[in-house]
């Protein structure tokens, strides 16, 4: 990925930073537009995953949707360019003021996730003088088969409503009279590779449908949400998931009936491979069964190796040669700041440039100021 132009520019600038490789963004960017277009299916980037405004315009200047988890990111998504009629708006608890953020700005659809949810919006709705368009947010009570933090779609998660509670939550929406059902939202989890997982999630939708039939109703949009993985171990052989299997599992599996409309919230699968957090090795460090490399990023640049135990590639730039092993850990005052344990490494030494790869989602977007530590900027 990086050849020595881009090596030199990283050793003039001040480490740590973000960087995003925008051809690689681009790339992927159209790749996975075109394998939806395919069915016409409608891709709305997950924010949470990289809210970097360059990103951002870019994104939005390609059609893509938005789906955004606060206000702020509405508000970041409209300052970027995307159409507020395809921005959607989900999370488990959406504040009052987040609500008006998401009225005022006249957005697609709230994804709903309790009773106690719609008939809030229902009144802030009333407020505006508006009815807001809503999808119900269903578990599925479906095993993504992923890390325990981040599945949502099994019954004991705290989003979305279960099955034996419909009944009930369709005799409310038709008391509140400004609330607008247009169809049905699901997603199970996120880093999901087994892509046969998808399947299992298209049939349960199927099902549920079937429970809708039955009540005569039949929405508009079903939102299957996102969840697509990527490949961190080799992020240079598989630069990319493979959308045209995943595009054509929902297109061969799910019972679409006519006029219904299919959504998707894709976010890592789009922009992690293009960024990588570049760091400077500050020391080595002999320890008695291994050598620490200490490097000038942290947790606060990349939490989910703290947060997860997730893995990403780590490769030195600047050195070649017989490689060792090290301890990557970074200069916060936890012992959870490591990135990569016994990692493999050229003979590492004071001054080499490192690069953790993957890191364009979920690295920036969740960067803290712990220990009066600066928020660090990118390079494209």
């Amino acid at each position: 990925m990086f050849n020595g132009e881009t090596i030199n520019l990283f050793r003039k600038q001040k480490t740590p930073f973000y960087f995003y490789d925008i051809n690689l963004l681009t790339r992927t960017l159209q790749e996975a537009k075109q394998e939806a277009d395919k069915y016409q299916f409608h891709i709305h980037y997950a924010l949470k995953a990289n809210a970097n405004p360059h990103i951002l315009k870019l994104i939005g200047s390609m059609g893509y949707g938005a789906d955004c988890v606060s206000g702020n990111e509405i508000k970041r998504a409209v300052e970027c360019g995307f159409h507020t009629s395809h921005i959607v708006f989900a999370g488990v608890g959406k504040s009052d003021e987040e609500i008006n953020i998401a009225l005022s700005n006249n957005i697609f659809c709230f994804n709903c996730e309790s009773v106690a949810e719609m008939v809030v919006l229902n009144e802030l709705a009333e407020a505006f003088g508006k009815k807001a368009r809503i999808a119900i947010r269903i578990n599925p009570n479906v095993n993504a088969h992923t890390h325990h933090y981040i599945t949502t779609g099994l019954e004991e998660n705290k989003f979305g409503i279960s099955m034996w509670e419909l009944e009930d939550v369709l005799n409310v929406i038709k008391s509140l009279a400004h609330i607008e059902l247009i169809g049905l939202h699901f997603h199970i989890g996120s880093q999901i590779t087994d892509l046969d997982v998808f399947k299992g999630l298209c049939v349960r939708i199927n099902e549920i449908q079937q429970w809708f039939f039955r009540h005569q109703l039949i929405l508009e949009h079903i939102n299957v949400g996102g969840g697509l993985g990527i490949d961190y171990y080799k992020p240079d052989e598989n630069p990319m998931p493979d959308f045209k299997k995943y595009f054509s599992i929902f297109n061969e599996f799910l019972e679409i009936r006519p006029k219904q409309k299919v959504h998707f919230e894709l976010g890592r699968a789009l922009v992690a491979q293009c960024g990588s957090l570049i760091t400077k090795v500050l020391y080595v460090k002999k320890g008695v069964q291994t050598n620490f490399a200490i490097v000038d990023a942290g947790m606060t640049e990349l939490l989910r190796p703290a947060l997860y135990h997730a893995y990403h590639k780590i490769e030195n730039l600047s050195a070649t040669g017989n490689n060792q092993k090290y301890d990557v850990v970074g200069p916060i005052c936890e012992s959870s700041d490591c990135f990569g344990k016994a990692v493999e490494l050229p003979e590492t030494v004071r001054g080499d440039i490192l690069a953790l790869r993957s890191a364009g989602a979920y690295g920036e977007v969740m960067a803290s100021a712990y220990n009066l530590r600066d928020i660090v900027g990118a390079v494209y």
